[in-house]
């Protein structure tokens, strides 16, 4: 689940992190009187949604007087802001974060994730923070050094003092960023984080190390030891699709191609999409109606294929072993009564009660492509995108 910049910010200070001063403002009045009730002269009116980007996008403004933030808030909320991570749709901006305007000597780059290679947690870092951290990575490499943390004992004083130097940190400011690794570990792993990023992480004109933007991400899957976390989440950055599965317990991701997929495991639904892509077309979506589905779920997985007005093909990769190829049978045709089936749909049914299943879909005559194997369901599904476009 991705939080807000603003929600990032207040639980990462509660560990220690360092934070500039900000109030979230949901319309110009509010923003107005944050500017006021913050002081100073200089402010930052940012952007609130669930991409980077902003800065280069415009969703990052700098303003010297209270009404000048009012006039940044006013154009922000309610725009559509197109970022590299949003796509060309963009996101629509409910609501604006002001904070006092920081100092900026120097920006670095500071990230934790999980390194499963190592079964740690990655602490990663470079001096060359701000808008162009990926071309960094890219360009540079030598210029990003990662480290890897025990998850009970954190990352050892040892490797952060490496960390430190190589940011070309020393001193207080090098016994500042050791504290800061320290919270950042804590704050990762006791909020069950998937992802914890400062770009930039500051060293402000004073020498001091400050968050100037913060990314957070938790956990879904451990989401049921943070309750207090759910008041977090913001459904209107999230894609409505996505949500009404997750409400069924189906793992959905909408993506941009045009073959519709549902599967059993979310190896066989990366295998399948993968094989799509072989055979020269895109998938339009991971679908994993993983292992204890239930008909009531898979009605649900297929109506949401079925009201994809893009999709040209749709391919029903099942391999029955907890999963019973009936269910998904008697799901289909319960899900066709109610959605009128526009597209060919590729069907491969293995395993547990197959005959069934089969015998089912022939009783009801829907009219399905029959695949033997993966290779065949994705040639087929291929070859009906094809014949759609033509």
């Amino acid at each position: 689940m991705n939080l807000h910049e603003y929600q990032a910010k207040d639980l990462l200070a509660g560990f220690g992190v360092p934070v500039p001063a900000g109030r979230l403002a949901l319309n110009a009045a509010e923003a107005r009187q944050a500017a006021r009730e913050l002081g100073g002269t200089r402010w930052a009116v940012k952007a609130q949604i669930h991409a980077g980007g902003r800065g280069k996008a415009g969703g990052v403004r700098v303003c010297d007087s209270a009404d000048a933030v009012a006039q940044a808030a006013a154009s922000l909320i309610g725009s559509t802001l197109v970022t590299a991570q949003t796509g060309p749709e963009g996101k629509r901006v409910g609501k604006a974060y002001v904070e006092a305007a920081s100092s900026i000597a120097r920006e670095l780059y500071v990230s934790l994730v999980v390194d499963r290679e190592h079964g740690a947690v990655a602490l990663t870092a470079s001096p060359d923070g701000g808008m162009d951290i990926e071309q960094v990575a890219k360009d540079t490499p030598e210029r990003i050094m990662s480290i890897a943390a025990d998850v009970d004992d954190g990352p050892a004083a040892a490797d952060v003092g490496r960390l430190a130097a190589f940011l070309g940190l020393a001193g207080g400011q090098a016994d500042a960023f050791a504290r800061l690794a320290e919270g950042l570990h804590r704050a990762f792993v006791d909020l069950d984080a998937s992802l914890v990023e400062l770009n930039p992480l500051i060293v402000t004109g004073d020498g001091e190390l400050l968050a100037l933007d913060a990314k957070l991400a938790l956990d879904d899957n451990a989401l049921f030891r943070h309750p207090e976390a759910q008041a977090l989440r913001d459904p209107d950055e999230e894609d409505p699709r996505e949500a009404e599965a997750g409400r069924f317990g189906l793992n959905y991701i909408q993506l941009s191609g045009t073959i519709g997929c549902m599967v059993n495991g979310a190896g066989l639904a990366m295998a399948t999409m993968d094989m799509i892509q072989l055979k020269g077309e895109k998938p339009a979506n991971f679908l994993d109606v993983g292992g204890g589905v239930t008909e009531a779920a898979v009605i649900e997985g297929f109506s949401l294929l079925f009201a994809n007005t893009g999709l040209r093909a749709i391919l029903v990769n099942i391999f029955g072993g907890i999963v019973r190829c009936d269910i998904i049978a008697a799901g289909l045709i319960a899900a066709s009564r109610g959605h009128p089936v526009r597209v060919p749909v590729i069907l491969r049914l293995v395993g547990t009660r197959e005959a069934e299943g089969r015998k089912l879909i022939e009783d009801a005559g829907l009219d399905v492509r029959w695949a033997r194997d993966l290779d065949q369901a994705a040639e087929l599904a291929a070859a009906a995108a094809r014949e759609a476009r033509a």
